[in-house]
C-alpha cells in the first residue's frame, strides 16, 4: 500500500515533468524548431486543424522553417494562423510552400520569454507539491488505519520527502537549460 502511494507520487511527479517540456518546447528561443508551432491550429474545412496534421513541417537551416502543406489549397490558411499567432513571424508565400525565417530575438524579448519559462517551473513545482500533500495524506491514512507499522509509514514519508527533492530539482534542471538556450545569442 505505502509502495502504491510512492509510485503514485513518481507518476504525478514524471507527468509534471513531460507537461512543462511540452510547455517549454512552445517558448521560442533563437532557432528554429517544429514543436513552436504545435499550439497553432488553422481553419480546414470549418474545422480548426493542428499544423503538424495539415503539413509537413522541416527546418533546413537553424534560423528557418518550412512548412509544405499536403493540400495546396490550405496555404493561405495556414498562413493566416500563424500571422495571427503571438509568435511574432512573418511567413514568405510563394504558392508551393511557407518559408518561414527566425528573427533574432530582443534582449527584452528574452527576458519575458525567461520569466515565461520560471512560471512554467514554478506551475510544475506547485503540481509536485500538490503530489507530495496527496502521497502525504495518503501514508496518514494508512498509518491511521494500522494498515502498516508506524516505522514503515515515518520511512515513507522521508521517502517522499526525497522523490520531491529530486523531481524538483529535476524541473530546474530543466528550466535552466531553457533559459540557456533562450538567452544564448
Amino acid at each position: 500500500m505505502i509502495d502504491e502511494a510512492l509510485q503514485e507520487l513518481k507518476a504525478a511527479i514524471d507527468r509534471g515533468q513531460v507537461a512543462l517540456k511540452r510547455d517549454l518546447a512552445k517558448l521560442r528561443t533563437g532557432r528554429a524548431n517544429p514543436d513552436l508551432l504545435d499550439s497553432i491550429r488553422a481553419e480546414y474545412y470549418g474545422t480548426a486543424t493542428p499544423l503538424n496534421q495539415m503539413a509537413t513541417i522541416a527546418v533546413p537551416e537553424p534560423r528557418m522553417l518550412i512548412i509544405k502543406p499536403f493540400d495546396k489549397s490550405s496555404l493561405k490558411a495556414i498562413e493566416k494562423a500563424i500571422m495571427e499567432s503571438d509568435l511574432g513571424l512573418n511567413p514568405m508565400n510563394d504558392g508551393e510552400i511557407l518559408r518561414i525565417p527566425m528573427p533574432s530575438l530582443t534582449e527584452d524579448r528574452r527576458k519575458q520569454l525567461v520569466k515565461l519559462a520560471r512560471k512554467a517551473g514554478e506551475d510544475c513545482k506547485v503540481a509536485i507539491r500538490k503530489a507530495r500533500h496527496e502521497a502525504k495524506d495518503l501514508v496518514d491514512e494508512i498509518e491511521d488505519e494500522g494498515e502498516a507499522p508506524a516505522d514503515d509509514c515515518e520511512r515513507a514519508r522521508k521517502k517522499v520527502e526525497e522523490i520531491v527533492q529530486v523531481g524538483t530539482s529535476k524541473v530546474d534542471e530543466i528550466v535552466g537549460k531553457k533559459e540557456a538556450d533562450i538567452m544564448e545569442v
